[in-house]
C-alpha cells in the first residue's frame, strides 16, 4: 500500500523544502502474554465467581477462541499448559500456526520450497478458518497483491474485530484506499490500533489527522501521534516529528529537538532528512559531515543535495574527498520499525 511521508499541497497543507541555514541547532505491539491472558481472566470472571468458580477449565471455547485468537506460537503453547480443557480448545489455533508457517514459507520462497502465492493463500486461509487472526491478516495481505482487495478487506475486517492490531491498521488503510475512501472509519481502526501501540498506525493517524481526517482534528492531535510512532522507531514519523519541532506545528518549536529526530531519520535511511541534515550540517560549518549526509541523499535521488555537496567537495583536498566517499561507502542504515 502506498505511503506518503508528509501531507501535500494538493491536501490543503504546507509543504516543507529544507531547512533554512539560520537558527539550526519496534515498539511493535506485544502480544498479550500468558500472564496478562490469565489476570484478565481472573479479573473478569471474580464478578462471575459463582458461574465459574475461578475455574477457567469451564470457560467456553468459543469464548477462548476469541480471546486466543492473535497468540502466537509461545502464547498458544503456554496458555495449553494451563489444563486439558485449554489444550483441546486451542487446538485449532496450534494447527493454524502450522499453516501459517508453511504459508510464509510459500510466499517467501523459503524452508526449501519454491514461491508460490497460490499455495500460500491457500495456507493462510486454512489458518484462518481455525481462528488465528494473523494468518486472516496474511491471507488478506496476499488478496490484496493480487487485486482482490474486496475479499483483503474482508479478512482485515473480521481479524480486527478480533482485536489484531495489525489487522486495524491494514483496515484503517484499505478504507482510506477504498473506492469511495472512507476516512471517518478508516481514523476508527487506526486509532484502536493506535492506542494498542502499532506504530505503524500511530503514524497513518496522525497523518489522517493531519490532512483534516476526524472530527476532532487539530495541530496537536497529529503531531502527537508523529512523536509517538518516531518513538517507536517509525523513520517516516522521525522525520515528520523532526517538521513539526523545527516550524512548531503541534509541538513546541525546538531546533534541538529538531535537529535530533532528522538526525535519527537520515542514520535510519530517510533520503529526505539525510539532504535536510546535511543542509544543517553545512550551515554549522560541519562540512566532512555534511558532505557525506548529502551524498547519502543524492545517492537516493534527491538531486538537491548535488549542488550544495558540489561546492563543498571543490573546496575539500583529494585526500579529504577520498575520505568522504570512503565514508559513504561504508555507511550502515541503522535498524528502525519501518
Amino acid at each position: 500500500m502506498k505511503q506518503r511521508t508528509w501531507p501535500s499541497k494538493s491536501d490543503g497543507q504546507p509543504r516543507f523544502t529544507a531547512f533554512p541555514f539560520a537558527n539550526k541547532q519496534t515498539r511493535p505491539p506485544k502480544t498479550p502474554s500468558i500472564f496478562h491472558f490469565q489476570v484478565s481472566l481472573s479479573s473478569s470472571s471474580s464478578s462471575k465467581s459463582n458461574q465459574y468458580h475461578h475455574d477457567f477449565s469451564q470457560l467456553p471455547y468459543d469464548v477462548l477462541l476469541k480471546i486466543a485468537a492473535n497468540f502466537t506460537l509461545p502464547n498458544l503453547r503456554a496458555a495449553s499448559l494451563v489444563c486439558k480443557s485449554w489444550r483441546d480448545a486451542l487446538r485449532p489455533l496450534r494447527e493454524a500456526m502450522l499453516f501459517l508457517r508453511w504459508g510464509k514459507r510459500f510466499k517467501h520462497g523459503r524452508g526449501g520450497v519454491k514461491s508460490n502465492l497460490a499455495k500460500a493463500l491457500d495456507s493462510f486461509l486454512k489458518g484462518a478458518a481455525r481462528g488465528s487472526t494473523l494468518a486472516m491478516v496474511d491471507a488478506g495481505l496476499v488478496y490484496w497483491e493480487m487485486g482482490r482487495r474486496e475479499e483483503g478487506m474482508s479478512l482485515y475486517r473480521k481479524a480486527a474485530e478480533l482485536g489484531d492490531p495489525a489487522a486495524q491498521c491494514n483496515l484503517g488503510i484499505s478504507l482510506l484506499q477504498a473506492n469511495p475512501p472512507d476516512p471517518e472509519e478508516a481514523v476508527k481502526w487506526l486509532y484502536k490500533a493506535s492506542v494498542a501501540g502499532h506504530v505503524r498506525a500511530q503514524y497513518q493517524l496522525a497523518l489522517s489527522l493531519h490532512k483534516g481526517h476526524g472530527l476532532n482534528s487539530n495541530l496537536q492531535e497529529p503531531a502527537k501521534w508523529y512523536l509517538r510512532a518516531a518513538e517507536g522507531g517509525y523513520v517516516r514519523a522521525m522525520y515528520n516529528t523532526a517538521l513539526c519541532y523545527s516550524v512548531g506545528e503541534g509541538l513546541m518549536q525546538s531546533h534541538k529537538l529538531a535537529r535530533k529526530w532528522m538526525k535519527r531519520a537520515a542514520d535510519r535511511g530517510h533520503s529526505k532528512a539525510q539532504l535536510e541534515h546535511g543542509l544543517s550540517l553545512f550551515s554549522e560549518g560541519e562540512m566532512m559531515k555534511a558532505v557525506v549526509y548529502l551524498e547519502l541523499a543524492s545517492r537516493a535521488g534527491q538531486a538537491a543535495a548535488d549542488p550544495v555537496k558540489n561546492v563543498i567537495l571543490q573546496q575539500m583536498s583529494n585526500s579529504s574527498r577520498d575520505r568522504v566517499m570512503l565514508l559513504a561507502n561504508n555507511w550502515r542504515v541503522l535498524p528502525s520499525s519501518h
